[in-house]
């Protein structure tokens, strides 16, 4: 983000990280990201201004949301200002459900979310008002009927509740009743994206909760499995578009989120 976009942002811009049970939200400074590629779906919203994604493919040019794919390589730009970035669980019903709400676009990046306006009002309130997390994650993906696979939501809660050590594919799909090909083959059938990367996404929320509790870098590293702090500073620059330590530079509060989205509880 240029000197000039930061001096544009409100004074009392805090940006806030919040985490729920598969799915997590920032709010804040564009960050200026680099290339990258999320392990899951990313709900992006531009608070101030419109912003652009660039792909391999094609480009999304001057929007005020989209909603891009998991292990879809992009450069996202902003033109400054705050916006909101929201990690939605492909294993949940959330991210069917905000997918339906994006007006324009394919199922690799959509545009246009139907309260779009709505969650742009909200959204300027995120990084003062904290209360009102739930409430934009409820308007923009909005919990479902419950369509996607009990088995393949099983198999996510257990690999967000034990990221270290994981539990192996082999594992899970006994426990699902099922050979691990074909497990393997419907975990990316109904999440869009691989059993790998949805672990590492798993390790990603382990290391935040830790962070949120007062840990470094280093336990944060550890405690979510990761082989060293490097090791999990380059796997998170690949997946969000910067290194951990420059979100945590900016400022960042973590706040844990109840299941039930609730008041967050700021640790």
């Amino acid at each position: 983000m240029t000197p000039e976009a930061a001096l544009a942002l409100p004074e009392t811009c805090c940006p806030a990280l919040w985490l729920w049970p598969g799915q997590a939200m920032y709010a804040g400074p564009s960050l200026d990201l680099g290339r990258h590629s999320g392990s899951v779906s990313c709900f992006a919203l531009g608070v101030d201004d419109s912003f652009s994604v660039r792909t391999a493919r094609h480009d999304l040019e001057a929007t005020r949301s989209a909603l891009i794919a998991p292990r879809l390589p992009h450069r996202l730009v902003s033109r400054g200002g705050r916006m909101v970035f929201c990690y939605l669980d492909p294993a949940s019903d959330r991210e069917r459900t905000c997918r339906l709400r994006m007006t324009a676009g394919d199922g690799q990046l959509g545009s246009g979310h139907a309260e779009q306006d709505a969650l742009i009002r909200l959204g300027a309130r995120l990084t003062t008002d904290t209360a009102d997390a739930g409430h934009w994650l409820e308007l923009a993906a909005p919990a479902g009927t419950g369509a996607a696979d009990a088995r393949i939501q099983d198999a996510a809660r257990r690999l967000r509740e034990q990221p270290n050590p994981a539990l192996p594919a082999a594992a899970l799909a006994s426990a699902a009743g099922l050979s691990t090909s074909r497990f393997l083959h419907l975990f990316r059938e109904h999440t869009g994206t691989s059993f790998r990367r949805y672990r590492l996404w798993a390790r990603m929320l382990r290391a935040g909760t830790v962070l949120a509790g007062g840990g470094d870098l280093t336990s944060a590293a550890a405690e979510a499995g990761f082989a060293s702090p490097s090791h999990f500073s380059d796997s998170f620059h690949a997946m969000f578009g910067l290194p951990p330590s420059r979100l945590l530079a900016a400022g960042v509060t973590i706040r844990i989120e109840p299941q039930n989205l609730g008041t967050a509880t700021a640790l």
